[in-house]
């Protein structure tokens, strides 16, 4: 009985050691919904070099994401989702917009990439 508990623990000790290293290396997902005529959320708050994967979606028609500092300019797609990985190398505020005209409230469209040290 007493090897099997050491077998146990030890295997339970390899399963949560592998899990924060895959958890360290893996880039935090945040999804980010697209729609007439907003994001949902319409900012989010990053560490400087922390890899980050952002997962895009429209809940109504075609639109795009445009944020220039950072190199980002996506399609986002009703029903589907794009993913954009981005490992920021600057603090800052970074605005983005949607990049595809989508109706009278396009320009209002604004979405905000907030970069911020560790």
């Amino acid at each position: 009985m007493k090897h099997r508990i050491r077998i146990s623990f030890g295997l339970l000790i390899a399963l949560l050691f592998a899990m924060s290293t895959f958890a360290q290396s893996s880039p935090r997902r945040i999804e980010v919904h697209a729609r007439r005529f907003s994001f949902i959320p319409a900012g989010i708050t990053v560490e400087k070099g922390e890899p980050v994967t952002l997962a895009l979606t429209s809940d109504d028609v075609s639109h795009s994401l445009v944020v220039e500092g950072l190199h980002i300019n996506s399609p986002i797609t009703k029903g589907r989702f794009t993913e954009v990985t981005l490992t920021p190398e600057a603090a800052g505020d970074f605005k983005g917009k949607c990049g595809r005209f989508c109706g009278s409230g396009h320009g209002s469209m604004i979405f905000t990439i907030h970069v911020v040290e560790k």
